[in-house]
This record gives C-alpha cells, structure tokens and sequence, in this order.
C-alpha cells in the first residue's frame, strides 16, 4: 500500500501548515456510548468530535467535497470521523470511501472508528488503499472500560458493564493488529478522564505499542454538560504534559490535535464553520439533481393520505415532460426496528428528492431529513403536490390530526 505520511496533517505536524483535510459527515449512528459524548447535528457552535452541521449521504458527501477542493485546494486527506461511529453505518461508510476513491484516486483517505465494528471491513479499506485508521481507546481493563462507556452494542445483542468493556477491548487490540498486518497507519486515540483512567494510559500505550500502532494521541477530557462525564474538570496541561511523557516512552505522541469536528474542512484548526454549514447544506440541494423521483405514503395511488408509520409501502412517481406518473410501489422496512427502520428507509428511496406523507413522527422525520429527504407533511391529490415539488414551490395543505393506536407503543411506527 502507498503511504503518504507527509501530506497529512494529522500525522505530521509539520504538514498542517500546508495541506488541509475534510471530514464527510456520512456516519449518523453509533455503536456504542462514551460517557463524555453527546452527539449533535446542525450545530455550528462546538468544536469537537460528534458534533456536525449536517448528516450527509454518501452521493452529498461526494457533491459537499467538490465544493470543499474548489474553496480550499490544498485538501489532501478525506476522512469519515462520525458524527456516530463509520462501522455503526457501514454501507454508508464504505459507499463514500469507494465514491471518493474513484474520483480522486489521489487522495489520502483515512477514518476514525471506535473499532468495535471494524473488523469485517479492514480487507476492503486495504483494498480501497485507506491509509491511515485510527482507533479510539480509553482502557484496556474491562473494570476501568465499565466506567468510560455506558453501553455497546451490535445488532440487537446489548453489552454492559465490564461485559462491554471486555468485548470492545478485544475488538479494539484486534482491530489494531489486523490494521498494521495490512499495511495500513495506525493512530491510537485515547480520551484522558481525570479520576477514571489518568494512571491507565501508559498501559493502554504499551500494549498497542507491542501490536505495532504508529502513534498515540492523548486527548483531554472535554466535559459536555448533560453527560455523565459533564461535572468532571478538564485535564490541565500540566496533567496531560506529565501523563504524555510516560506514554510517550512506548511509542510516538501527537502533539497538536484540534480535536476535530465530524463536518470539519480546511486547515487543522482553522475556524470555518459557517463556510462549512453553507457548503454542507449546498451540496443537500445539489444532490437533488440526481434525485428525479418522489416517494408517497398513499392507499391508493391517488391521495397523500397515509401515515408514514402506517406504510407497508410507498408509491414511487417520476416526472415526464408536463405529466406525473407511477414508477413503482416500494416495501417500506417492516417494524420494530426503531431508529433502524428509517435509515433504511432513507437507503430505499434514496434516488427520491422529496417524501411526501398525511402524517410522521419527530424522530423518522429528523432521520430522514438527516439523510438529505425533504419530508412534506400534507393531505390532498398527489398530482398537486409533486406540481409543487418539482418547481420548488412550498406545498401548503391542511393535514387531519394522527392519533397513535394501541398497537404501536412506540415501536417503529413512526409517531415518536
């Protein structure tokens, strides 16, 4: 594999004074929950990992990084840093990798991951020539693991307590072994947690040093307010200055991270946050272009007239010259499987630039508008409304109120 160390500047501090890098928002969901994170979306205001303007799709990712490489050429290294975690959302994670690669086949691509879900995609990003990975870990004691993170989970199985930290401590040292027998760079990332794993990090150093990692960055605590970790005082630098210098005994120290953004772009430190959300909702708009269709909740084909949460499946139009017409009707994604079922649901009808519906809950409704969706919540003749859509028109019509029923609970339905 081609390494090229001096042009990121992540892993070489004298090259963050040249070439920039960008961070493609694709990866919304996580797998599992530190208890120092709280990960937020359309927010220009914090500086830090989880935190995003925009979720996009892969196909936006690629439209947001045109923009983002005519605006700031010295763009060297894609990445794919969250808001959740890469391989919590790996189709769409490795869909942006591949879209990336063939388009800018000289581009560093590297992502960050928490490793719990890695493992089954280090052959493809190998192939893929993806470079640089980092793996974030806190501890490699299950005990002091149980402290840091509150829950991990794969598919519908739920670890907890020392269970979870066992589980992703061996993913973890597994997915960084894995990582180097592939010839890839590997950054190890660990959160420093006064109290709860400050006279951990020299172990958690040596061990992946004597697995072959490449570099360590100690990150202090960031206290985000309403998390279990809120309360606790940052790291002073004097603390993490002393505590480095023991790491640092085992193996190479980062120096200058600026603890990035999942949306961030540009220089490493550079405050461009407005000039980002712009480029990030451009490149949502932009997408429609390649969105020709529509998707409608409807009965009979004929009336926007059913809840989303009610759908077992959604009318498909397309425009033809003057004239509306039914391509298709699609199985929606079956219930009960929560926050799931609407990511599928976006992948669905991901070629559809507008989602129209008699009723949607809150939570499908941020999901799917994460997703780069326009969601019309209306009632009347379908016909009328795709006039709207398709000229770019507010649609404004009166909508019955939905009344949850008992079969629902919550459950995937959409009201919640």
């Amino acid at each position: 594999m081609k390494i090229d160390i001096e042009r990121h500047p992540c892993f070489n501090a004298k090259s963050r004074h040249e070439h920039g890098r960008v961070h493609l928002p694709v990866a919304p969901k996580c797998n599992i929950q530190c208890n120092f994170c709280d990960r937020k979306y359309d927010c220009a205001n914090e500086t830090r990992p989880g935190v995003t303007s925009s979720v996009l799709t892969p196909r936006q990712a690629l439209i947001y990084l045109d923009k983002m490489m005519e605006l700031k050429p010295n763009i060297s290294v894609v990445g794919i840093a969250g808001p959740g975690d890469p391989f919590a959302n790996p189709a769409e994670t490795m869909e942006a990798l591949r879209l990336v690669r063939e388009k800018y086949p000289e581009m560093i691509l590297c992502l960050a991951s928490n490793g719990f879900g890695i493992a089954p995609y280090i052959d493809e990003l190998a192939e893929l020539e993806v470079s640089h990975v980092t793996i974030t870990m806190n501890a490699i004691d299950p005990e002091i693991a149980a402290k840091v993170y509150a829950w991990a989970r794969e598919n519908k199985t739920i670890y907890r307590g020392e269970q979870a930290g066992a589980e992703l401590i061996e993913r973890q040292l597994a997915a960084v072994k894995a990582i180097k027998e592939k010839g890839m760079i590997a950054k190890v990332n660990m959160i420093l947690i006064p109290g709860v794993n400050d006279h951990h990090v020299e172990a958690v150093a040596k061990a992946v040093s004597e697995l072959g990692a490449d570099l360590f960055n100690l990150m202090p605590l960031y206290p985000v307010a309403n998390t279990p970790f809120g309360e606790i005082d940052q790291p002073s630098p004097e603390m993490v200055h002393e505590i480095r210098a023991k790491a640092g005994v085992h193996m190479p120290q980062m120096h200058h991270c600026t603890r990035c953004r999942a949306d961030a772009a540009g220089m490493l430190g550079e405050d461009n946050a407005k000039e980002i959300a712009l480029c990030l909702q451009d490149a949502r708009k932009a997408s429609e272009d390649g969105r020709p269709y529509v998707a409608v909740a409807s009965r009979e084909g004929l009336l926007v007239n059913e809840h989303l949460g009610e759908s077992e499946a959604l009318w498909i139009f397309k425009q033809d010259g003057d004239d509306f017409e039914p391509l298709e009707k699609r199985m929606a994604p079956p219930r009960g499987l929560g926050d799931k079922r609407w990511l599928e649901l976006a992948r669905t009808i991901s070629d559809c630039r507008a989602l129209l519906v008699s009723g949607i809950g809150p939570k499908p409704r941020s999901i799917l508008e994460q997703m780069g969706l326009r969601v019309v919540e209306m009632e009347g003749l379908i016909e009328d409304a795709l006039v709207s859509v398709y000229d770019g028109q507010e649609i404004r019509s009166p909508k019955r109120e939905f009344k949850c029923g008992q079969a629902c609970s919550g459950g995937g339905m959409g009201c919640a």
